[in-house]
Order: C-alpha cells, then structure tokens, then sequence
C-alpha cells in the first residue's frame, strides 16, 4: 500500500485536474506523473491474499476475546465449578463485547472460520468453533436439569437450545453444527440438531401457502432476516439426512419468501411485510439484503442441480445480485438503505454482499467480467473497516423491521455489532478463492482492473 498524496496532489495541481482526492492511489500504476490517475478513499489495489489472511487472523482473536465459554454464578460472580447438582444463578458469561454464543450472528462466524480452514488446510480456524460447540455438549444437560427445576425461561442461558421460540433461537447454528459434523468438527451434537432443527422445519409460524413468517411484533408478517434464520438450516438437514422434504422446503421458502419481499423494479428485497398492509411503503435495508442473498448462496451450494426449483433459485440470486451490485458506493461500500445514498456506510451488509458476489463469481453463477471488479472494490471497503485489534468498525448494531426512515437512518453503529463478523470472514476467503480461482483472468490492472473468463 503506497500513500503519496502530497507528491500526487502536486502533480495534479500542475496539471490543473484538481478533484477531491482520497488518501491511496493505485500502487499498481507506477507512472506517478500522470495526471489521470486519480486517488481513492479506500485501497484501491489488487488484493494479497496474505494481507487478507493476516487481517482475518486479527479478526478471529477479536471474536476469541469476546466469546468466553465459562459458567459464572450470578450471585457471587465467581465460577462455577460444581455441576454436580444445578442452582438458579449459574449463567454463562458473556464479555464487554457481549458475544453471545448461541447467537444467530455466531452461527456465520462459525462459517467463516470454516471456510478458512478448508481454504488453509490450517485446523487452527476451526478452534474457537471446537471450542463452542464442546462446551454446548458438555452443559447443556446441566442446564436442561437448571431449566426442569428452577423454570427460568427465557433467563436460563442455554434457552435457545432448550427450547427454542423463535426461527433466530434455531435456523443459523443448526446450520452451522450440521457444516461441522459432516467436516468433522467438534463433538456429535445430533441431538442439538434434532431439536433445533424441527423448531425450523415444524414449529415456526407460517402462512397459509407454508412460507415462514412472524406473529410478533405485529402479526403474520414476513422478514428478509429470516431468509438466513431459516433456508440455510433446511438445505442443511437435506445434506445432512439425504430427505428431499427438506430441500423442497428450502426452495418453497426461497422464492416464496422472495415473492413476497423482492421489488423487480427496484432489484432490492425491502425488509419485511406486514400481510395487513401490503401497500406499505418499502424499506431497502442493506443487512436485509445481506440476510437474503447469503441464504440463497447457501442453498445453492448444497442443493441438487437436478432438483425442480435449482434453475428458478438461481435465477433469483442473479436478479438480487444485479439490483444490489447496482448500489454500491463510491467507497466499495454500501449504504444502510440501499437505495438511499445520504444514508451512512454500513459494513456488515457490505461483507455479506462482497461474499455474496464473489462467491457467485468463483461458483459459476455470475460473469467475472463486470462482477469481479466489484467484488475487489467491495473488499477494498470493508477491509478498511477492520481495525488493528480485529474490531469491525461501522456495523449497525440490531435493527428491528420499522416503518420510518428516521429510525433506520439513526441506528447506532459499534464495533460490538456481531452481525458482521461472520460476514468480513466469509468476505475475506472467497476473495482470496477469487484471487486463485483458475478459470478467471486479469487483462489489465494499470488504471482499474479488468477481469475476464479464461479461455481454453
């Protein structure tokens, strides 16, 4: 990375070409005296795949600091080390950071790391997963006797595995526990699997055509966000159990879901409907989309190619990538309403879409042509947002489905938003899989980059 703004400037103002100037330039053109080569807010270079790995290995010890996997007594704040017989206090411990482990946000982090060791062969991504889910086998029977005899609820903190209420209690980690059990990761958590993964096939609401729904806050009403809560899980109990029921699921949700959600004109899924209103104005969120399009990605991955619906899923994905693609910012970043470009730059959202594009891209589904370079800006943007202790900077912290701009607009950004961590992770291996990917190209890398299919 070059930074020679002052020497450039100068340059420029000679050449009288003067323009608001970011502070990188493209190392890769080395002609330093020519007046059209302008600057960038943001990296704009070719990536290197070991830049990218040493900026995800600082994000993999961020998320190990904030994920303690230790039993604490409320009371006291002293661990518990008896687990002989359960008491009402013993809760997990959670840090500043408040990384909740059984979170859905963690159930991509765990992709993330798995998809970085399959890329590096190297199983020491995959420790924090086996530490995660070692822990889940070890206590939840305690915890499970902690529920039967204290009745806590929703305050005892395996809540989520012992009786999930929710398709976000259920749908990302069952995926992620399938992913490591068939990779041979961590204990046999089957049984967890079983649980959480007939909330998502049997018990979540739905309406009456079988699509997945809400009935809170407000009633029969239909997320984008529960797009990943709930298709990635199903495909994955298809691979997992070798049932075609699971896979016609997954592909009823996915276009049902996108027929409900998805504006063609716009190209952009808006976040969510109520059933009661459904001539509401639409609210393009960027996360949102983000949810969406990881979903079908994921589906795609492991759905049959024979199956009926594999050509109608794809040629959904295509349309949200092309709609969303057509968003992005001058940064490499996307906003957090998408359609809105005075709305503020959002990272989370923007890991989940550069994953999304190049993953397309290194998969098959989509031209390197054009996508490429907007996967590599996109990169650009979000690996900026990664500070130097692995914090991501700029993620919007939880947002609810609302009717407003203002409050969309205003939601607070934190490095402690967990959704976009998983997301910079998947983000960073698939562009160092584009980066080594043999059937695509660089014709040109001196002024932008020019990528193209390679030709036999």
């Amino acid at each position: 990375m070059e930074r020679t703004l002052p020497l450039l400037l100068a340059v420029l103002f000679a050449a009288g070409a003067v323009q608001a100037a970011g502070p990188y330039r493209n190392p890769d053109n080395k002609n330093l005296s020519d007046p059209l080569e302008g600057t960038y807010p943001v990296p704009y270079k070719l990536p290197v795949a070991a830049e990218i790995t040493a900026q995800l290995e600082r994000v993999r010890g961020f998320i190990d600091r904030a994920t303690p996997s230790r039993i604490v007594d409320r009371k006291t704040g002293q661990p518990v080390t008896d687990f002989g017989a359960p008491v009402a206090s013993a809760f997990v411990e959670t840090s500043p950071n408040d990384f909740g482990i059984m979170n859905y946000e963690m159930g991509v982090v765990h992709a993330g790391l798995m998809n970085m060791r399959a890329l590096t062969g190297d199983a020491g991504w995959t420790a924090l997963t086996e530490r995660h889910l070692a822990f889940f086998k070890e206590r939840t029977p305690y915890f499970r006797a902690q529920e039967e005899q204290f009745k806590l609820g929703r305050a005892n903190s395996f809540a989520r595995f012992i009786k999930p209420h929710a398709l976000d209690d259920a749908g990302s980690m069952t995926a992620a526990m399938i992913r490591a059990r068939l990779a041979g990761i961590g204990p046999d958590l089957s049984q967890q699997i079983a649980t959480s993964g007939d909330w998502v096939h049997k018990q979540q609401v739905r309406l009456k055509d079988g699509t997945l729904a809400r009935n809170r806050p407000q009633a029969w009403s239909v997320w984008a966000d529960d797009m990943y809560m709930s298709i990635p899980a199903l495909a994955e109990l298809g691979r997992f159990s070798g049932e075609r029921r699971y896979f016609d699921d997954a592909v009823k949700n996915a276009l049902q879901l996108s027929g409900y959600l998805f504006n063609k004109e716009v190209g952009l899924y808006t976040h969510g409907v109520h059933l009661h209103a459904p001539d509401a104005p639409q609210f393009y969120w960027g996360r949102a989309n983000g949810w969406a399009v990881l979903a079908i990605s994921d589906l795609l991955d492991v759905l049959p190619k024979t199956h009926p619906g594999y050509k109608k899923v794809l040629a959904q994905h295509r349309r949200a990538l092309l709609g969303i693609a057509r968003q992005q910012s001058g940064s490499g970043l996307w906003h957090q309403m998408l359609d809105r470009h005075d709305s503020f730059l959002e990272t989370s959202g923007s890991a989940m879409f550069v994953y999304a594009i190049a993953h397309a891209i290194n998969q098959g589904w989509i031209s390197p042509t054009t996508y490429c370079s907007i996967a590599q800006a996109g990169w650009a943007g979000v690996s900026s947002r990664i500070n130097p202790e692995g914090g991501i900077e700029d993620g919007v912290v939880a947002t609810t489905l609302a009717g407003d701009h203002v409050y969309y607009y205003n939601r607070p950004v934190s490095v402690n938003a967990m959704a976009g961590y998983g997301p910079v992770l998947l983000a960073g291996a698939e562009i160092i899989k584009l980066l080594n990917n043999p059937n695509v190209v660089i014709t040109d890398k001196v002024k932008t980059y020019h990528y193209r299919p390679k030709t036999p």
